[in-house]
């Protein structure tokens, strides 16, 4: 017998997709030591090139992090279990009853709610003289503001600047078929306005940025992540600290969920829990992993829950915890969070004023810099002259297998950008290679990495995939 190691679903591709392990070991450092030894491709994902625990990996013994016990040097018994939570690439608030009053047909809406005793009518009209910000209209924004829309809450603020795409209709609820094409916030608006037009529904078609996102956060009570990149999430984070407004976070990948309150005057922000963001890459989005489209489902309704709950002032708010979810095994899990006193935004000293370059602090350069680094593109129209006149090229699919099956390049070879380095002998670097992905951005990431180990015929599809279908073969699916 040993500890129960539970391993999060970015990580079960390098543990034979089993989602807990037996492992041998007294402390942390040699369980870690015996799961590295068994499956060597993790170490690279939990350390760093001195050996060290990434920042964005928090290991938790039963509930409790590490990092406020004994470090790798914690105890741990055959009874003990452990979690590996990677971030994954979502107190109360002080609501005055309101001189406002219930139209008859507002009573009549809400009745179910008026009839609580952890509601009524003072609670509903805290609802009404509630304002919040949805930062996304995508698979979260969805069931979150659908939901807080049918709750009642008098203002809901939308942030989006994207377009509905036939891809988004798995997940994203609140937007249809004829929808496709459309910019998300005219979708969603309607549907929030047709489902109850008592709900003041305020649209910001923006990038979120840090010119922009403290006025803007400064007109809500509070502010609810859906976003789906780490730049926009320690974004959000960093203005809702800086702006005293709670952030209802929640972020979900594949089959898995998390949850939490960060922000708050006594529990941690984003930042107490991952400091640093994984490098770029390392972590899959949801266009590159996928996502079960009923998860957003789930995790959105609980942080539109813990919204209505911090309106109220009512129950238990997911403040100092953080909620994990996991719908292939249908299990809620529960761990601690605390903040941190030397968080350099929330922290007892920090040392952030105002907000900074997110892109730059994520590690993204711009795609200028791409090019400067010595990555040269070709159009997918390019890539076809050349294909058609003969020349000999060496097309190199970086995707994942999944992807592989639903749509290629003819004559492609595949080597999944991670497993890319353990199997660069497959490749012959004398070749001309033209390397693609989906949209051209991990293609991009395996240049770099082939450049380092001496490829230099390379260059990369622009657009991937998508812009083959686009400007070469629409027959290709789009995905």
């Amino acid at each position: 017998m040993g500890a129960t190691v539970y391993i999060p679903t970015p990580l079960r591709p390098f543990t034979d997709n089993q989602e807990s392990l037996e492992l041998e070991g007294s402390t942390v450092q040699e369980i870690l030591d015996d799961l590295i030894e068994k499956y060597g491709e993790l170490k690279k994902h939990l350390f760093n090139e001195d050996g060290k625990l990434r920042n964005f990996v928090n290991i938790y013994v039963n509930d409790e992090d590490i990092r406020y016990l004994e470090r790798e040097n914690t105890p741990i018994s055959d009874t003990d279990s452990i979690s590996i939570v990677p971030s994954i690439a979502g107190g109360s608030v002080q609501v005055e009853v309101p001189a406002v009053e219930l139209s008859n047909d507002e009573v009549n809406r809400y009745s179910r709610h008026l009839i609580m005793p952890e509601v009524g009518m003072e609670g509903q009209k805290k609802l009404k003289s509630a304002s919040v910000l949805c930062v996304g209209a995508g698979g979260l924004g969805s069931p979150l503001t659908l939901y807080l829309a049918a709750a009642g809450v008098g203002r809901l603020g939308l942030v989006d600047f994207d377009v509905v795409d036939f891809s988004n209709l798995q997940r994203q609820i609140i937007h249809s078929t004829d929808d496709v094409g459309r910019p998300k916030l005219q979708s969603a608006r309607e549907k929030l306005e047709a489902l109850n037009p008592n709900v003041k529904i305020e649209t910001h078609e923006l990038r979120l940025s840090s010119e922009n996102a403290l006025e803007l956060f400064k007109e809500y009570d509070i502010v609810a992540d859906g976003t789906d990149n780490f730049p926009t999430r320690y974004l959000v984070n960093d203005a809702c600290v800086l702006t005293g407004k709670p952030n209802v976070y929640g972020s979900i990948f594949r089959f898995e969920g998390q949850s939490s309150i960060f922000a708050t005057e006594q529990g941690p922000c984003y930042r107490c829990l991952y400091p640093d963001p994984p490098p770029p890459g390392l972590v899959p989005s949801c266009a590159e992993g996928g996502v079960l489209g009923i998860l957003p489902g789930l995790v959105g309704l609980i942080q539109a829950t813990e919204v209505v709950k911090l309106i109220l002032g009512t129950g238990d708010p997911l403040v100092g915890r953080l909620l994990l979810f996991d719908a292939l095994a249908m299990k809620f899990r529960e761990l601690k969070l605390r903040k941190n006193p030397q968080c350099p935004v929330c922290g007892d000293d920090p040392s952030i004023h105002e907000l900074i370059d997110y892109e730059q602090f994520c590690g993204i350069a711009p795609a200028t810099e791409e090019v400067a680094a010595g990555i040269e593109e070709l159009t997918a129209t390019q890539l076809k002259a050349e294909l058609d006149e003969g020349r000999e090229l060496f097309v190199l699919d970086v995707r994942n297998p999944m992807e592989y099956e639903i749509c290629r390049l003819e004559e492609s070879y595949l080597i999944p950008l991670d497993q890319l380095m353990n199997r660069i002998h497959e490749l012959d670097s004398a070749r001309d290679m033209v390397v693609y992905c989906r949209s051209g951005a991990r293609s991009a990431q395996a240049i770099q990495m082939m450049q380092q180990a001496g490829f230099r015929k390379l260059r990369n599809l622009k657009g991937g995939i998508l812009a083959w279908s686009d400007e070469v073969d629409p027959s290709v699916p789009k995905y």
